[in-house]
């Protein structure tokens, strides 16, 4: 998946987003995002990156792989006792979620080729069976894994409070405004994925050199 000139100028008309558009969004030097096409592992990323900063849950998810030698397959998860994660870090309900995780992963199709071939509804309905896995987890396995180019993460709080502060919304919280924000989002259909890495490379300060 590339931002060719025809997503860059539609999302430019909107004039308020096209203020931003100069930010540098993550993408790799090819102009694609970078997937190794492993659910179960992205998934189990997800899991451990969940409620923690980012420097903190990457040294926790390195002990884990370290801990399986680079191989995190889905009878080592459900077999290692759970003291050897609490040793690592991970605290009693990850490892729940993780070896229900692997034990869903043992149980149904988890390839990469398979889920694709799902609408991003059918791949939210299908992978929010495992719990610990959310809307927005999957929203983001959406994104980066499976680059679909129309996805709209609306809960999500630096996604929220990028919308509130360009477009001055005057409702901060509720239904009320998460209607506004998914209503400001139509404009950027096929392309709100696009448009949400611009508003996060507001948080991140990511400006062209």
């Amino acid at each position: 998946m590339k931002v060719t000139p025809d997503i860059t100028a539609h999302l430019s008309k909107d004039k308020i987003l096209s203020q931003i558009m100069h930010l540098d969004i993550e993408i790799d030097e090819n102009n694609t995002w970078y997937s190794d096409k492993n659910i179960f592992t992205s998934l189990i990323r997800a899991i451990i990156y969940q409620q923690l900063s980012a420097k903190v849950a990457s040294v926790i998810h390195q002990r884990l792989i370290n801990l399986f030698e680079n191989e995190l397959t889905t009878q080592k998860i459900i077999e290692t006792e759970d003291e050897m994660y609490k040793g690592i870090g991970i605290s009693r309900q990850k490892i729940l979620y993780l070896k229900n995780l692997a034990q869903f992963a043992e149980n149904n199709n988890l390839d990469f080729d398979y889920i694709d071939t799902l609408s991003d509804q059918e791949i939210i309905k299908y992978l929010t069976q495992i719990k610990g896995i959310g809307v927005w987890t999957v929203q983001m396995l959406l994104m980066f894994d499976f680059k679909r180019l129309d996805i709209f993460p609306v809960l999500d709080i630096a996604i929220q409070n990028a919308i509130i502060d360009l477009y001055e919304l005057e409702e901060k919280k509720g239904k009320i405004m998460l209607n506004s924000i998914e209503k400001i989002a139509t404009n950027w259909q096929p392309y709100r994925t696009i448009a949400c890495l611009y508003l996060w490379a507001i948080k991140d300060g990511k400006e062209n050199k």
